[in-house]
């Protein structure tokens, strides 16, 4: 990584009593990136966004902003800002005082101050709506309403926990692309927290996957998802067939672990005078359709397999919709992948018996 980092956490680790909620975690995140940080409940990835914040102190470690060690120093002292994902807005006040307020605290003129949040409203397209109070608006208008507060002082870098959690899907789509536009407009550094895959897929520059209070890959969306590094990396960033033991030398022809992504894998229905019955064909297997999901643009399905040697098993395989005619339940067929559709998968870090659940 070129330059200097925006944000930089060397050996990074916090306590709870007896629980690790970040276990010496090092990460370097550039400035002007769009980063998430990605994990399921219990990962470590808030507590890691609080520290970075100043709302928590690390046990050990230290933490840099632009160079600056800002380790111990509290929030109002960092130039950071943090946009949470009930909003928390001022309900008695307008959209204007809302977007002013942090202002106002540091005694900013009058005139300055409402330039200043003229500005932060039209960056968020809502430069009409400052004399509205909250409960006016649509969620996404509040979540902008959020972002102009924190955008308005122009911190070098901004902190968003969860900040799509509660809108509707529709909605959360939209805001991903408004967001990340809005990043790429004000060239700022955004590091965002999130349990959805799909969302840090779609709006990252690049995403640290947490579990366990560690960080078990690194690497920008399409890395993370056509190469996970780990079996949790491979099941949680999107769907994936997870191949290990006798199954995967059957498979793979080679012994260890290894993911194959569904939407890799080549189905083609086998007429019975083709032998249902045989167990391999060249760089794949045959097996039996035993559940079928229509998702749309696409449909899911699982095969029972007949490998080599007896080893068996089910493979998810994702066909487009409009392919799916002669491939119901109980039908044979023959599955292929190419070579670089399979990814070897090593071993997650060893969890300590005092990690965080």
């Amino acid at each position: 990584m070129s330059g200097e980092a925006a944000v930089e956490l060397r050996a990074v680790t916090k306590r709870f009593d007896d629980v690790v909620a970040v276990d010496a975690v090092d990460l370097e995140i550039a400035d002007g990136e769009f980063f998430s940080m990605l994990g399921p409940s219990g990962s470590g990835k808030t507590t890691m966004l609080r520290m970075i914040a100043g709302f928590e102190l690390p046990t050990s470690g230290s933490i840099s902003l632009h160079g600056q060690d800002v380790t111990r120093l509290p929030p109002f002292d960092r130039d950071v800002n943090t946009v949470f994902q009930d909003y928390a807005l001022f309900p008695h006040m307008t959209v204007a005082a809302n977007v002013g307020y942090g202002l106002m605290v540091r005694k900013v003129p009058k005139a300055e101050r409402e330039s200043k949040v003229a500005e932060a409203l039209a960056s968020v397209r809502l430069a009409e709506f400052g004399r509205r109070k909250p409960s006016q608006l649509s969620g996404g208008q509040r979540q902008r309403v959020a972002l102009a507060r924190a955008l308005v002082n122009r911190p070098r870098v901004l902190l968003l926990d969860e900040p799509l959690g509660a809108l509707d899907l529709k909605l959360r789509e939209e805001m991903q692309v408004e967001l990340k536009a809005m990043q790429r407009e004000v060239g700022i550094t955004f590091v965002f927290v999130t349990h959805d895959q799909g969302e840090a897929l779609t709006m990252s520059d690049r995403v640290a996957v947490f579990n366990h209070g560690r960080i078990e890959q690194v690497g920008a969306p399409e890395d993370l998802y056509e190469r996970p590094a780990t079996e949790f990396v491979a099941r949680f960033v999107g769907t994936s067939n997870v191949l290990a033991d006798a199954t995967a030398e059957a498979l793979v022809g080679r012994p260890g672990t290894f993911t194959i992504r569904p939407e890799r894998i080549t189905m083609t229905a086998i007429a019975p005078a083709d032998g249902a019955g045989s167990t391999a064909v060249s760089g794949g297997t045959t097996g039996t359709v035993s559940d079928a999901q229509y998702l749309g643009a696409e449909t899911r399905y699982r095969v029972t397999v007949r490998s080599p040697g007896g080893a068996g098993g089910d493979l998810l395989v994702s066909v487009p919709s409009s392919a799916r005619a002669g491939l119901g339940i109980g039908t044979d067929v023959s599955l292929t992948w190419p070579d670089d559709a399979v990814a070897e998968l090593r071993p997650s870090p060893e969890v300590l018996p005092d990690s965080s659940p």
